[in-house]
């Protein structure tokens, strides 16, 4: 049985471990409060304003002043003391052009990387500004629903689909790159902020930048396709296609526009010959193969089905399209 002396020896200790633990959460408490910032006094009226910046790096920084408000806005000091009379001079109104728009962001970002080549990119040339694209007072808690995914951001699709429509509708197309989805973005090719190549590309060209993921068609081949090495553009379309692998044409046709009249096919996928082959009989034997004629003793028309372009593909044959290493002839015309 436990004492009264014990028992109060027991209850003096319990409180002075509480009061030590309770020391310890206010020590450990106060370096978070510490990088809490002060509510700005712009909060008082433009509070949805405040709070959709407030876990963002923007209102990381702000302070009872709130000085980053007023490093985006203008000076707001007179418009605090008398919000009615005195409206501040906001730089980033739609009124204002897009280069004076573009110098509000730049006083902080312009000497991000990314930006390096800005003044020379297609958007700054064609009068497009910063807030065309970005917003850093999306409504906080309340996530724009994209296709496929859930986030605060919308899909970079969507944002540069706004303008960029014709784009848009190639990669709804059958055979793209999964953009829609999200899986693959405008920023993994292209760098939206600027860049010296063609299309603002981040690679020095073309090829380069898809082979950046499709390394398998690199090479270097022993037997090389001319047109690959040229431009991957020649033949795809990196956006979208009604035809598989993203080509600009369905094959053979694709592969006609530069072998027309070399080794085979030449005439074998002529217009003439592509779905029908009719064929004139009479004293003379075999007429004009392709053209329409009568049936032997008859007067009626007598067209017969070619399967010349059905399952018949260059790629039959001449799989390695890209490039061979194979020795011989079978590498030098890409074939098995």
């Amino acid at each position: 049985m436990v004492g009264r002396k014990e028992l109060d020896m027991l209850t003096k200790t319990l409180l002075a471990a509480a009061r030590t633990a309770a020391a310890v959460a206010a020590l450990v408490a106060l370096p978070a409060l510490a990088q809490q910032p002060a509510t700005p006094v712009c909060a008082n009226c433009h509070a949805d304003s405040h709070t959709s910046i407030a876990l963002g790096p923007h209102g990381a920084k702000n302070d009872a002043a709130g000085t980053m408000c007023q490093a985006c806005h203008g000076d707001a000091a007179a418009h605090a003391k008398d919000p009615m009379k005195v409206k501040v001079q906001n730089r980033l109104a739609k009124t204002a052009t897009a280069e004076e728009r573009t110098a509000v962001c730049m006083t902080c970002h312009a000497g991000n990387r990314q930006l390096t080549f800005w003044e020379s990119g297609k958007h700054s040339k064609n009068d497009v500004a910063c807030s065309n694209c970005h917003n850093i007072h999306a409504k906080a808690g309340n996530p724009r629903i994209a296709q496929f995914q859930t986030s605060t951001r919308d899909n970079e699709a969507e944002i540069c689909g706004t303008c960029h429509q014709q784009i848009r509708a190639a990669t709804l197309k059958p055979s793209r790159h999964p953009i829609q989805e999200g899986k693959v973005k405008c920023s993994d090719c292209h760098n939206p902020h600027g860049a010296l190549t063609h299309a603002m590309v981040k690679q020095e060209t073309v090829n380069q930048q898809c082979q950046s993921c499709h390394a398998d068609k690199r090479g270097p081949y022993v037997f090389s396709h001319p047109a690959v090495t040229e431009n991957c553009l020649s033949c795809h379309n990196p956006h979208g296609s009604s035809h598989q692998f993203l080509l600009n044409e369905k094959v053979p046709n694709l592969c006609q526009d530069c072998h027309d009249w070399s080794r085979h096919p030449g005439t074998f996928y002529g217009g003439q010959h592509g779905w029908t082959i009719t064929d004139r009989t009479g004293a003379t034997g075999l007429g004009q193969t392709g053209q329409p004629g009568p049936a032997p003793n008859a007067g009626a028309y007598n067209p017969s089905a070619s399967t010349r372009l059905v399952a018949r593909a260059c790629l039959n044959c001449h799989n390695a399209i890209h490039g061979s290493n194979a020795p011989g002839n079978r590498g030098k015309f890409l074939i098995r």
